[in-house]
C-alpha cells in the first residue's frame, strides 16, 4: 500500500510560501538582534541622512517663517484655485498614515501572523504622517494662531464652529486618529521597552527606557492585562481606517464642483489612503531591513504579503479612476464631461497619464510570484506609487478649480518655492523623526517575534507528529 507523503511543516501564512522566520533563534539571540540597531552606536550613513533631514526641516521653518509673516499670499494659491498645495499635501500625508493602522490593528484582529515584524515600523510611519499633515490646515487658516476657533468650547466670544462644514470634522477625525494610534504605539512597544532597559549597560539609558516601560516586569498579569487592552485599541483603531479618510473625502465630495460631487470619493479615497501607506511602507521597511540586518524577521513572507495587499488596493484605486470617468460621461452633464476630458487630453494630461503608469500599471507587476520578493523592484514600485498618489491628489484639487462654471473666471495654477519647500520639509521633518526612532526605540517588537516563534515551533512539531502517526498507520495497512 503507498504510503502517504509527510505534510509540510506549518512555518508561514498558507498564502504564503516563504518562512516568517529565517532559522531558529533562542530568546536571548532574538533580543540581542533586534535590540541591536539601540544598542549600538549610530554610524555615519545615519548621521549623514540625520543631517540632509534637518537641513530640511529648516527649510520647513523658513517657508513657515515667511507663511506666518506674508500669509496665504505667498503661496501659489489664487482666485479660483483657493485650494492647492496645502490641501494636496494634507490628503497625501494624511493618506500615508492609514497604513500603519491597517497592519497592526485589522491584521491583529484577522490572526495574521507576518504582521509582527512590521508593525512597528508601520505604527511609526503614521504618528510621523500625521503630525505632518496637521500641520496644512493650520498653516491654510491664514491665522493659525486662531486654530482653537475650529473646537467646540465655551466661549463668550460665540464664535462657533460649523459644523456643517467637513473641515470641521477633519479636526475631530485627525485628533481621535492620532490619539489612539499614540496609545496603540506606545502599548505594543511596553514589552520591548522593558527588555531594552533590562538590556543596556548605560545609567541613562536604562532609566530612560525605565521610565517609558513604566514599571513593567513581564508577569503573567501584566501580559493578560497587555493583551486585553491591545485588542480593544485594536478594535477602536479598525474602523478609523475606514471614517478618517472618508470624512477627508467630504471636503470635497459634499460640494456642488464638477469633479469633486461624485459619491465615489469615500471609497475611492480610502483605497487611495490604503494603496499609497503600503507603497510608503516597502520604501522604508526595505532600506531599514537592509541597514539594521533584519533580513532573519522581515523574510521574503513579509514582502510578499505587502506586494499582495499593494496589488489588491490597486485594483480598487483602479476602478475608482474607471468609476469617476465612466460616471463624469453617463451623467451627461457638461461641466462633469469637460472636467473628466481635460484630465485625459487636456493641459493636464502628461499628469494623468503619469498618474495611470505609476498607480494601475506599475502594481500590475506584482501578480509575478518572483518579482513580489524582489527588494529592488519592491523600493522603486513604492517610490512610484507615491509620486502618482501625489499627483492624483494634486489633479483632484487643482483641475476642478482652475476650469470651473465660467470660462472668464478660469485661472492657472503654478505653485511657490514656498510651496514646494513646505512639501520638501515635511519630507524632512518625517524622514527625521523615522530615523529618530530607529535609533532611540525598538524597531521590531521582539515579543511579538519570540511568540510568534514559539507559535510556529509547536506547529512544526505539531506537523511532525500527524506525519509520523500517518506513516505508522500507512505501514501498518
Amino acid at each position: 500500500m503507498t504510503q502517504p507523503a509527510p505534510k509540510a511543516p506549518v512555518t508561514a501564512d498558507p498564502l504564503v510560501a516563504h518562512p516568517l522566520i529565517l532559522g531558529r533563534h533562542s530568546n536571548e539571540e532574538l533580543n540581542a538582534s533586534l535590540l541591536r540597531p539601540v544598542l549600538a552606536p549610530p554610524g555615519r550613513g545615519w548621521w549623514v541622512l540625520v543631517g540632509l533631514c534637518s537641513a530640511l526641516v529648516g527649510l520647513l521653518v523658513v517657508a513657515i517663517g515667511v507663511t506666518l509673516v506674508k500669509g496665504i499670499g505667498s503661496w501659489g494659491n489664487n482666485i479660483p484655485v483657493a485650494w492647492a498645495f496645502g490641501i494636496i499635501n494634507f490628503v497625501w500625508w494624511i493618506g500615508i498614515g492609514h497604513a500603519g493602522t491597517l497592519i497592526s490593528a485589522i491584521l491583529l484582529l484577522f490572526g495574521e501572523k507576518w504582521r509582527s515584524s512590521v508593525n512597528r515600523m508601520a505604527e511609526a510611519m503614521t504618528l510621523f504622517a500625521v503630525a505632518c499633515a496637521g500641520l496644512f490646515p493650520l498653516l491654510h487658516l491664514g491665522r493659525p494662531w486662531k486654530f482653537y476657533w475650529l473646537v467646540p468650547y465655551p466661549s463668550s466670544l460665540r464664535v462657533w464652529p460649523q459644523f456643517r462644514s467637513p473641515l470641521t470634522w477633519d479636526i475631530v477625525a485627525i485628533l481621535t486618529y492620532l490619539t489612539v494610534s499614540v496609545l496603540f504605539w506606545y502599548l505594543g512597544m511596553l514589552p520591548d521597552l522593558a527588555s531594552a532597559r533590562d538590556t543596556a549597560k548605560e545609567t541613562w539609558k536604562r532609566r530612560a527606557w525605565g521610565l517609558l516601560a513604566m514599571g513593567w516586569r513581564g508577569s503573567a498579569r501584566h501580559w493578560l492585562q497587555w493583551r486585553a487592552a491591545y485588542v480593544v485599541l485594536a478594535g477602536l483603531a479598525t474602523p478609523l481606517v475606514v471614517s478618517v479618510h472618508t470624512i477627508v473625502s467630504f471636503d470635497f465630495a459634499v460640494a456642488q464642483l464638477p469633479g469633486w460631487h461624485s459619491t465615489i470619493f469615500p471609497p475611492y479615497f480610502v483605497a487611495g489612503a490604503i494603496f499609497s501607506g503600503l507603497a510608503m511602507v516597502l520604501t522604508l521597511l526595505i532600506p531599514a531591513r537592509r541597514v539594521l540586518k533584519l533580513h532573519h524577521v522581515i523574510t521574503d513572507a513579509h514582502l510578499d504579503a505587502l506586494a499582495r495587499l499593494l496589488l489588491v488596493a490597486g485594483l480598487f484605486v483602479a476602478y475608482g479612476y474607471m468609476q469617476e470617468h465612466f460616471l463624469g460621461w453617463y451623467s451627461g452633464n457638461e461641466y462633469e464631461m469637460h472636467a473628466m476630458s481635460m484630465l485625459r487630453v487636456g493641459p493636464y494630461a502628461p499628469l494623468f497619464w503619469t498618474v495611470i503608469f505609476c498607480n494601475v500599471l506599475v502594481p500590475q507587476l506584482f501578480w509575478s510570484p518572483r518579482l513580489r520578493i524582489q527588494p529592488v523592484v519592491l523600493f522603486i514600485a513604492g517610490l512610484l506609487v507615491n509620486l502618482g498618489m501625489w499627483l492624483e491628489r494634486y489633479m483632484i484639487v487643482v483641475t476642478p478649480l482652475t476650469e470651473d462654471f465660467l470660462p472668464s473666471s478660469w485661472r492657472a495654477y503654478a505653485p511657490t518655492w514656498v510651496d514646494l519647500s513646505l512639501l520638501a520639509g515635511t519630507l524632512g521633518l518625517f524622514g527625521l523623526g523615522f530615523l529618530l526612532f530607529l535609533k532611540l526605540l525598538p524597531p521590531v517588537p521582539a515579543s511579538e517575534v519570540k511568540h510568534l516563534q514559539h507559535e510556529l515551533e509547536a506547529s512544526e512539531a505539531f506537523a511532525r507528529e500527524i506525519s509520523a502517526r500517518d506513516e505508522t498507520a500507512g505501514g501498518a495497512g
